[in-house]
Protein backbone atom coordinates (compact mmCIF):
# COMPACT_ATOMS: atom_id res chain seq x y z
CA UNK A 1 0.00 0.00 0.00
CA UNK A 2 1.39 3.34 -1.01
CA UNK A 3 2.39 5.23 1.88
CA UNK A 4 -0.02 9.16 2.10
CA UNK A 5 2.26 11.89 0.92
CA UNK A 6 3.00 14.44 3.61
CA UNK A 7 1.93 18.41 3.80
CA UNK A 8 4.74 19.92 1.90
CA UNK A 9 6.94 22.45 3.49
CA UNK A 10 5.77 25.45 1.42
CA UNK A 11 2.36 24.69 3.03
CA UNK A 12 3.80 24.79 6.41
CA UNK A 13 5.58 28.05 5.61
CA UNK A 14 2.81 29.67 3.96
CA UNK A 15 1.05 29.09 7.31
CA UNK A 16 3.29 30.76 9.36
CA UNK A 17 4.06 33.73 7.02
CA UNK A 18 -0.40 33.98 7.37
CA UNK A 19 -0.02 33.72 11.25
CA UNK A 20 2.56 36.58 11.33
CA UNK A 21 0.37 38.42 9.46
CA UNK A 22 -2.46 38.13 11.42
CA UNK A 23 -0.51 38.87 14.16
CA UNK A 24 0.43 41.83 13.27
CA UNK A 25 -3.01 43.03 11.70
CA UNK A 26 -4.82 41.84 14.84
CA UNK A 27 -2.69 44.00 16.80
CA UNK A 28 -4.08 46.76 15.12
CA UNK A 29 -7.50 46.42 13.99
CA UNK A 30 -8.07 45.25 17.71
CA UNK A 31 -7.46 49.10 18.47
CA UNK A 32 -8.21 50.71 15.28
CA UNK A 33 -11.51 51.88 16.66
CA UNK A 34 -11.04 53.14 20.05
CA UNK A 35 -8.08 54.67 18.04
CA UNK A 36 -9.32 56.28 15.61
CA UNK A 37 -12.39 57.94 18.00
CA UNK A 38 -10.38 58.62 21.12
CA UNK A 39 -6.92 59.44 20.21
CA UNK A 40 -7.51 60.84 16.55
CA UNK A 41 -11.10 62.72 17.71
CA UNK A 42 -12.36 61.08 14.78
CA UNK A 43 -16.83 60.22 14.10
CA UNK A 44 -18.03 56.80 14.35
CA UNK A 45 -19.03 58.08 10.71
CA UNK A 46 -15.60 57.98 9.70
CA UNK A 47 -14.33 54.54 11.31
CA UNK A 48 -17.67 53.25 9.13
CA UNK A 49 -16.81 54.86 5.74
CA UNK A 50 -12.85 53.92 6.36
CA UNK A 51 -14.00 50.28 7.02
CA UNK A 52 -16.81 50.33 4.18
CA UNK A 53 -14.33 51.27 1.29
CA UNK A 54 -11.56 49.43 2.96
CA UNK A 55 -13.41 45.91 2.36
CA UNK A 56 -14.60 46.16 -0.42
CA UNK A 57 -12.19 47.22 -2.70
CA UNK A 58 -10.79 44.23 -1.44
CA UNK A 59 -13.26 42.14 -2.73
CA UNK A 60 -13.14 43.44 -5.76
CA UNK A 61 -9.41 43.10 -5.98
CA UNK A 62 -9.48 39.43 -5.08
CA UNK A 63 -10.57 38.79 -8.65
CA UNK A 64 -8.38 40.50 -10.50
CA UNK A 65 -4.96 38.91 -8.63
CA UNK A 66 -6.56 35.24 -8.58
CA UNK A 67 -6.68 35.71 -12.92
CA UNK A 68 -3.12 37.04 -13.24
CA UNK A 69 -1.80 34.75 -11.23
CA UNK A 70 -3.28 32.38 -13.50
CA UNK A 71 -2.50 34.25 -16.64
CA UNK A 72 1.25 34.85 -15.26
CA UNK A 73 2.09 31.60 -13.42
CA UNK A 74 3.65 33.56 -10.98
CA UNK A 75 1.42 32.99 -8.10
CA UNK A 76 4.35 33.51 -5.46
CA UNK A 77 5.26 37.12 -6.78
CA UNK A 78 1.95 38.09 -6.82
CA UNK A 79 1.47 36.79 -3.23
CA UNK A 80 4.55 38.11 -2.07
CA UNK A 81 3.73 41.58 -3.31
CA UNK A 82 0.34 41.25 -1.37
CA UNK A 83 2.32 40.80 1.90
CA UNK A 84 4.58 43.30 1.17
CA UNK A 85 2.41 46.35 0.69
CA UNK A 86 0.35 45.03 3.80
CA UNK A 87 3.78 45.32 5.54
CA UNK A 88 4.25 48.52 4.12
CA UNK A 89 0.89 49.87 5.72
CA UNK A 90 1.56 49.14 8.86
CA UNK A 91 3.99 51.75 10.18
CA UNK A 92 1.38 54.84 8.82
CA UNK A 93 -0.82 53.56 11.38
CA UNK A 94 1.71 54.69 13.82
CA UNK A 95 2.65 58.15 12.25
CA UNK A 96 -0.82 58.98 11.25
CA UNK A 97 -1.97 62.29 13.34
CA UNK A 98 -5.67 62.23 11.43
CA UNK A 99 -8.18 60.08 9.59
CA UNK A 100 -6.37 60.47 6.64
CA UNK A 101 -3.76 58.96 6.74
CA UNK A 102 -5.12 55.99 8.77
CA UNK A 103 -7.70 55.72 5.78
CA UNK A 104 -4.20 55.33 3.37
CA UNK A 105 -2.51 52.87 5.39
CA UNK A 106 -6.09 50.81 6.16
CA UNK A 107 -6.80 50.94 2.02
CA UNK A 108 -3.73 49.88 1.20
CA UNK A 109 -3.96 46.89 4.09
CA UNK A 110 -6.63 45.75 2.65
CA UNK A 111 -5.60 46.00 -1.28
CA UNK A 112 -2.41 43.93 -0.21
CA UNK A 113 -4.84 40.84 1.29
CA UNK A 114 -7.05 41.54 -1.93
CA UNK A 115 -3.70 40.71 -3.94
CA UNK A 116 -2.63 37.55 -1.68
CA UNK A 117 -5.47 36.08 -0.84
CA UNK A 118 -6.82 34.29 -4.21
CA UNK A 119 -3.30 33.46 -5.62
CA UNK A 120 -1.56 32.25 -2.05
CA UNK A 121 -4.52 29.45 -2.03
CA UNK A 122 -4.17 28.19 -5.61
CA UNK A 123 -0.28 28.31 -4.52
CA UNK A 124 -1.31 25.76 -1.79
CA UNK A 125 -3.78 24.02 -4.30
CA UNK A 126 -0.30 23.46 -6.60
CA UNK A 127 2.02 22.40 -4.06
CA UNK A 128 -0.26 20.19 -2.82
CA UNK A 129 -0.79 16.57 -3.69
CA UNK A 130 -4.86 15.70 -3.98
CA UNK A 131 -4.51 12.92 -0.65
CA UNK A 132 -3.98 15.89 2.23
CA UNK A 133 -5.46 19.02 -0.17
CA UNK A 134 -8.18 19.62 2.97
CA UNK A 135 -5.34 19.09 5.57
CA UNK A 136 -3.34 21.23 3.82
CA UNK A 137 -5.77 23.90 3.94
CA UNK A 138 -6.74 23.07 7.27
CA UNK A 139 -3.17 23.65 8.45
CA UNK A 140 -3.29 26.90 6.74
CA UNK A 141 -6.27 28.08 8.17
CA UNK A 142 -5.39 26.68 11.65
CA UNK A 143 -1.92 28.94 11.50
CA UNK A 144 -3.96 31.92 10.28
CA UNK A 145 -6.51 31.73 13.08
CA UNK A 146 -3.65 31.11 15.66
CA UNK A 147 -2.61 34.77 14.68
CA UNK A 148 -6.01 35.86 14.93
CA UNK A 149 -6.49 35.69 18.61
CA UNK A 150 -2.61 35.91 19.52
CA UNK A 151 -2.77 39.36 18.20
CA UNK A 152 -5.39 40.83 20.35
CA UNK A 153 -3.87 39.24 23.37
CA UNK A 154 -0.95 41.15 22.82
CA UNK A 155 -2.13 44.21 22.01
CA UNK A 156 -3.95 44.16 25.51
CA UNK A 157 -0.80 43.12 27.08
CA UNK A 158 0.75 45.92 25.82
CA UNK A 159 -1.81 48.74 26.50
CA UNK A 160 -1.89 47.32 30.08
CA UNK A 161 1.78 47.45 30.43
CA UNK A 162 2.07 50.67 28.24
CA UNK A 163 -0.99 52.68 29.45
CA UNK A 164 -2.63 52.65 26.55
CA UNK A 165 -0.26 54.33 24.32
CA UNK A 166 -1.26 52.68 20.89
CA UNK A 167 1.58 54.43 18.68
CA UNK A 168 3.84 52.24 20.76
CA UNK A 169 2.05 48.97 20.14
CA UNK A 170 1.17 49.75 16.44
CA UNK A 171 5.04 50.03 16.07
CA UNK A 172 5.40 46.35 18.06
CA UNK A 173 3.00 45.41 15.25
CA UNK A 174 5.37 46.39 12.36
CA UNK A 175 7.71 43.34 13.55
CA UNK A 176 5.70 40.36 12.59
CA UNK A 177 4.17 41.77 9.53
CA UNK A 178 8.13 42.36 8.34
CA UNK A 179 8.83 39.15 9.03
CA UNK A 180 5.72 37.80 7.43
CA UNK A 181 7.01 39.44 4.41
CA UNK A 182 10.56 38.06 4.57
CA UNK A 183 9.53 34.60 4.98
CA UNK A 184 7.78 34.03 2.12
CA UNK A 185 10.10 36.00 -0.17
CA UNK A 186 13.04 33.51 0.85
CA UNK A 187 11.05 30.22 1.92
CA UNK A 188 8.75 29.58 -0.59
CA UNK A 189 9.78 28.31 -3.76
CA UNK A 190 6.75 28.12 -6.59
CA UNK A 191 6.25 24.62 -7.82
CA UNK A 192 8.16 23.05 -10.79
CA UNK A 193 5.02 21.82 -12.41
CA UNK A 194 3.99 25.81 -12.64
CA UNK A 195 6.87 26.51 -14.67
CA UNK A 196 6.17 24.15 -17.31
CA UNK A 197 2.21 25.19 -17.77
CA UNK A 198 2.19 27.76 -20.69
CA UNK A 199 0.28 30.90 -19.56
CA UNK A 200 -2.27 31.79 -21.58
CA UNK A 201 -4.76 35.42 -21.47
CA UNK A 202 -6.93 34.63 -18.92
CA UNK A 203 -9.86 37.00 -19.34
CA UNK A 204 -12.72 37.68 -16.81
CA UNK A 205 -15.34 36.72 -19.51
CA UNK A 206 -18.20 34.94 -19.73
CA UNK A 207 -16.09 31.98 -21.65
CA UNK A 208 -13.45 32.28 -18.18
CA UNK A 209 -16.42 31.60 -16.48
CA UNK A 210 -18.09 28.72 -17.80
CA UNK A 211 -14.78 27.44 -18.06
CA UNK A 212 -14.62 27.03 -14.70
CA UNK A 213 -17.06 24.20 -14.71
CA UNK A 214 -20.24 23.33 -12.93
CA UNK A 215 -18.70 21.58 -9.85
CA UNK A 216 -17.09 24.88 -8.80
CA UNK A 217 -20.29 26.88 -9.51
CA UNK A 218 -22.12 24.23 -7.52
CA UNK A 219 -19.37 24.82 -4.48
CA UNK A 220 -19.69 28.80 -4.90
CA UNK A 221 -23.21 28.95 -4.36
CA UNK A 222 -23.28 26.51 -1.29
CA UNK A 223 -20.50 28.69 0.34
CA UNK A 224 -22.10 31.99 -0.34
CA UNK A 225 -25.00 30.40 1.17
CA UNK A 226 -23.00 29.38 4.21
CA UNK A 227 -21.47 32.49 4.63
CA UNK A 228 -24.80 34.60 3.77
CA UNK A 229 -26.34 32.69 7.30
CA UNK A 230 -22.95 34.04 9.41
CA UNK A 231 -22.88 37.40 9.35
CA UNK A 232 -19.79 38.81 10.91
CA UNK A 233 -18.11 38.84 14.36
CA UNK A 234 -18.26 42.18 15.34
CA UNK A 235 -22.10 41.16 16.36
CA UNK A 236 -20.60 38.82 18.93
CA UNK A 237 -18.86 41.37 20.33
CA UNK A 238 -22.17 43.91 20.46
CA UNK A 239 -23.96 40.40 22.25
CA UNK A 240 -21.19 40.56 24.84
CA UNK A 241 -21.89 44.40 25.89
CA UNK A 242 -25.70 43.41 25.65
CA UNK A 243 -25.14 40.83 28.34
CA UNK A 244 -23.03 42.73 30.52
CA UNK A 245 -19.76 42.01 29.69
CA UNK A 246 -17.00 44.44 30.69
CA UNK A 247 -15.23 47.39 27.70
CA UNK A 248 -11.66 46.18 28.50
CA UNK A 249 -12.57 42.46 28.26
CA UNK A 250 -14.47 42.54 24.87
CA UNK A 251 -11.89 41.52 22.53
CA UNK A 252 -11.65 38.12 24.35
CA UNK A 253 -14.85 37.35 22.99
CA UNK A 254 -13.13 37.18 19.29
CA UNK A 255 -10.06 35.35 21.14
CA UNK A 256 -12.31 32.87 22.18
CA UNK A 257 -13.62 31.88 18.86
CA UNK A 258 -10.81 31.71 17.39
CA UNK A 259 -9.15 29.44 19.89
CA UNK A 260 -11.58 26.99 18.93
CA UNK A 261 -11.27 27.59 15.29
CA UNK A 262 -7.79 26.90 15.31
CA UNK A 263 -7.92 23.92 17.03
CA UNK A 264 -10.49 22.68 15.18
CA UNK A 265 -9.64 23.65 11.29
CA UNK A 266 -6.83 21.07 10.53
CA UNK A 267 -8.37 17.99 12.09
CA UNK A 268 -11.71 18.52 10.29
CA UNK A 269 -9.33 19.51 6.98
CA UNK A 270 -7.58 16.05 7.66
CA UNK A 271 -11.02 14.23 7.70
CA UNK A 272 -11.72 15.67 4.58
CA UNK A 273 -9.38 14.11 3.47
CA UNK A 274 -10.75 10.55 4.48
CA UNK A 275 -14.25 11.21 4.00
CA UNK A 276 -17.43 13.23 2.22
CA UNK A 277 -16.37 17.11 2.42
CA UNK A 278 -20.58 17.59 2.21
CA UNK A 279 -21.03 15.51 5.25
CA UNK A 280 -18.25 18.06 7.21
CA UNK A 281 -20.49 20.98 5.84
CA UNK A 282 -23.73 19.70 6.81
CA UNK A 283 -22.47 19.28 10.58
CA UNK A 284 -20.76 22.85 10.38
CA UNK A 285 -23.87 24.12 9.68
CA UNK A 286 -26.11 22.37 12.12
CA UNK A 287 -23.31 23.61 14.81
CA UNK A 288 -24.17 26.97 13.19
CA UNK A 289 -27.48 26.98 14.18
CA UNK A 290 -26.96 25.28 17.51
CA UNK A 291 -24.75 28.76 18.18
CA UNK A 292 -27.50 31.24 16.61
CA UNK A 293 -29.78 29.93 18.90
CA UNK A 294 -27.67 29.59 22.07
CA UNK A 295 -26.40 33.26 21.21
CA UNK A 296 -30.33 34.57 21.06
CA UNK A 297 -31.33 32.93 24.26
CA UNK A 298 -28.65 33.67 26.38
CA UNK A 299 -29.43 35.56 29.50
CA UNK A 300 -26.35 35.68 30.96
CA UNK A 301 -22.48 35.10 29.70
CA UNK A 302 -22.10 31.13 30.43
CA UNK A 303 -24.29 30.26 27.63
CA UNK A 304 -23.14 33.49 25.59
CA UNK A 305 -19.32 31.96 26.34
CA UNK A 306 -20.87 28.24 24.76
CA UNK A 307 -22.40 30.32 21.41
CA UNK A 308 -19.36 31.90 20.96
CA UNK A 309 -17.64 28.43 20.72
CA UNK A 310 -19.80 26.54 18.66
CA UNK A 311 -19.43 30.10 16.26
CA UNK A 312 -15.79 29.20 16.14
CA UNK A 313 -16.20 25.29 16.01
CA UNK A 314 -18.60 25.56 13.00
CA UNK A 315 -15.79 28.17 11.27
CA UNK A 316 -13.42 24.86 12.05
CA UNK A 317 -15.47 22.58 10.23
CA UNK A 318 -16.40 25.08 6.81
CA UNK A 319 -13.92 27.46 6.09
CA UNK A 320 -10.96 25.44 4.95
CA UNK A 321 -13.35 22.32 3.84
CA UNK A 322 -14.42 24.64 1.53
CA UNK A 323 -11.32 26.27 0.21
CA UNK A 324 -10.21 22.34 -0.44
CA UNK A 325 -13.61 21.92 -2.32
CA UNK A 326 -12.60 24.87 -4.88
CA UNK A 327 -9.42 23.37 -5.45
CA UNK A 328 -10.84 20.40 -6.29
CA UNK A 329 -13.52 21.60 -8.24
CA UNK A 330 -12.04 23.95 -10.60
CA UNK A 331 -9.52 23.32 -13.01
CA UNK A 332 -5.97 23.83 -12.74
CA UNK A 333 -5.03 26.27 -14.79
CA UNK A 334 -7.89 28.55 -13.36
CA UNK A 335 -7.39 28.00 -9.84
CA UNK A 336 -6.70 31.46 -9.07
CA UNK A 337 -9.54 33.15 -10.69
CA UNK A 338 -11.53 30.27 -9.19
CA UNK A 339 -10.40 31.44 -5.87
CA UNK A 340 -10.77 35.24 -6.60
CA UNK A 341 -14.04 34.42 -7.53
CA UNK A 342 -15.52 32.39 -4.55
CA UNK A 343 -13.73 34.91 -2.65
CA UNK A 344 -16.20 37.85 -4.46
CA UNK A 345 -19.16 36.04 -3.63
CA UNK A 346 -18.66 35.06 -0.18
CA UNK A 347 -17.38 38.70 0.49
CA UNK A 348 -20.45 40.08 -1.40
CA UNK A 349 -22.80 37.02 0.73
CA UNK A 350 -21.34 38.53 3.96
CA UNK A 351 -21.84 41.90 3.29
CA UNK A 352 -25.28 41.44 3.15
CA UNK A 353 -25.46 39.33 6.05
CA UNK A 354 -24.41 42.00 8.18
CA UNK A 355 -26.34 44.82 6.78
CA UNK A 356 -29.34 42.57 7.26
CA UNK A 357 -27.88 41.48 10.92
CA UNK A 358 -27.56 45.35 11.66
CA UNK A 359 -31.11 46.13 10.51
CA UNK A 360 -32.86 43.37 12.63
CA UNK A 361 -30.49 44.45 16.15
CA UNK A 362 -31.73 47.85 15.64
CA UNK A 363 -34.99 48.08 14.39
CA UNK A 364 -36.36 44.57 16.35
CA UNK A 365 -33.57 43.54 19.02
CA UNK A 366 -30.68 41.30 19.24
CA UNK A 367 -31.84 38.44 20.07
CA UNK A 368 -33.94 38.70 16.48
CA UNK A 369 -30.63 38.97 14.30
CA UNK A 370 -29.54 35.15 16.03
CA UNK A 371 -33.01 33.82 15.33
CA UNK A 372 -32.88 35.04 11.69
CA UNK A 373 -29.21 33.93 11.89
CA UNK A 374 -30.19 30.53 12.47
CA UNK A 375 -33.34 30.17 9.87
CA UNK A 376 -30.91 30.91 7.48
CA UNK A 377 -28.37 28.66 8.28
CA UNK A 378 -31.42 26.10 7.81
CA UNK A 379 -32.35 27.43 4.23
CA UNK A 380 -28.97 27.52 3.13
CA UNK A 381 -28.58 23.72 4.31
CA UNK A 382 -31.44 22.86 2.80
CA UNK A 383 -29.82 24.45 -1.10
CA UNK A 384 -26.50 22.96 -0.41
CA UNK A 385 -28.70 20.11 0.06
CA UNK A 386 -30.76 20.09 -3.55
CA UNK A 387 -27.84 21.75 -5.09
CA UNK A 388 -25.66 18.71 -4.10
CA UNK A 389 -28.58 16.36 -4.84
CA UNK A 390 -29.47 17.81 -8.77
CA UNK A 391 -25.97 17.28 -9.28
CA UNK A 392 -26.14 13.15 -8.39
CA UNK A 393 -29.05 13.28 -10.69
CA UNK A 394 -27.71 15.24 -13.54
Amino acid sequence: MKPKPSIPPGVWVLGFVSMLMDVSSEMIHGLLPLYLTVGLGASALTVGIIEGIAESTALIVKVFSGALSDRWRKRKAITAFGYGLAALSKPLFALATGPMLVFVARFLDRIGKGIRGAPRDALIADLTPDEVRGAAFGLRQSLDTVGAFAGPLLAMALMLAWHDDFRAVFWVAVIPAILSFALIALAVREPPAAGKVKAHKVRLDRATMRSLGMAFWAVTMIGSALTLARFSEAFLILRSQDLGLEVALAPLVLVGMNVVYAGTAYPVGKLADRMSPNTLLFIGTGVLIAADVALALASNLTLFAVGVALWGLHMGFTQGVLSAMVAQASPAALRGTAFGVFNLASGIAMLAASALAGGLWQFVGPAATFWAGALLAGISALAAWSTLKSRRTA
